[in-house]
């Protein structure tokens, strides 16, 4: 089948996950099965693993990649690990990229990227309602502002100006439309002056921190005891809830449910970063099940 994205720090998950024959995976965000491929190869236990995604694009990339015998879900990983819980299933490895997808990115019609001139979309799963478009032209200036310094971690008054301008200049339709607007009213920079305002709206299109909140916390019940976590960040707002939630389920010692494997995060090494530019913003952070 054709690669359709590069998973970054591959060789770092393999060593710090260690995965091992007979060992069950759990891929919260499986993608294009790039890290899974990986590691079902050292594990070599398909019946047990499950993979799990809420875009419909990588779940079908996923059932033709791998074998039948493999559970792939398409659902948010909150309610998957949910449902898993219920259900009482527990695994030796888990894994979450809590990134974007290289062909969520490159597909024009998706509405990620305002390299395109594309619908406001966003959505990570196209079955649900809400869109980019819904925030951009629906959101009062109050709402738009918070959202572009909470999620976006810009300055109040660049926020504010921001929206206020877009408020302004509604109905806007498309990815570059918005991207220009921004632009104009921008000073420059080497980074486009778009790219934490449109983070700020995919964050909110898919309840992305909600989502890693919620879910943190129950992790170490459906991890086996001496099994490893991962997780993989690409943004200081999604990497201070994992350090803060590894940090506080390690704070008791031995009595604590998991061990923190690494005290820094794991980042790329410059050869990764030539093959793979999108990797120089990716964090790891491995913990281990105590109890």
């Amino acid at each position: 089948m054709e690669k359709l994205h590069t998973p970054v720090l591959l060789s770092e998950v393999l060593a710090g996950l260690a995965p091992g024959l007979g060992e069950s995976y759990l891929d919260l965000t499986a993608g294009y099965g790039g890290h899974a491929s990986e590691i079902l190869d050292a594990t070599q236990n398909y019946k047990d693993s499950v993979l799990i995604d809420r875009d419909e694009f990588a779940v079908e990339y996923l059932e033709q990649k791998f074998p039948s015998s493999i559970n792939i879900k398409h659902m948010d990983f909150y309610s998957a690990v949910l449902q898993l819980f219920e259900c009482g299933k527990t695994f030796d490895i888990i894994l979450a990229d809590f990134g974007v997808s290289s062909p969520q990115l490159d597909r024009k019609e998706r509405g990620f990227s305002f390299k395109y001139d594309s619908p406001l979309d966003m959505r990570m799963n196209q079955a649900q309602e809400i869109t980019a478009y819904d925030i951009v032209n629906r959101y009062n200036e109050r709402e738009l502002a918070h959202i572009f310094t909470t999620y976006g971690e810009e300055p109040s008054g660049r926020a504010k100006m921001l929206a206020r301008e877009i408020v302004h200049h509604r109905p806007i339709s498309s990815t570059l439309e918005l991207a220009e607007l921004i632009k104009h009213k921008s000073k420059y920079s080497k980074v486009h002056p778009a790219t934490k305002i449109f983070q700020a709206i995919r964050i909110v299109v898919n309840s992305e921190l909600e989502q890693i909140k919620d879910t943190l916390p129950l992790l170490p019940n459906i991890l086996n005891k001496g099994g490893r976590l991962g997780l993989i960040t690409f943004h200081s707002l999604e990497d201070r809830l994992v350090k803060d939630y590894f940090k506080e389920a390690s704070s008791l010692g031995e009595e604590s449910p998991l061990e923190i494997l690494n005290k820094k995060p794991i980042i790329a090494e410059s050869e990764e970063l030539v093959i793979n530019p999108r990797s120089r913003s990716a964090k790891l952070r491995i913990a281990r099940k105590r109890n």
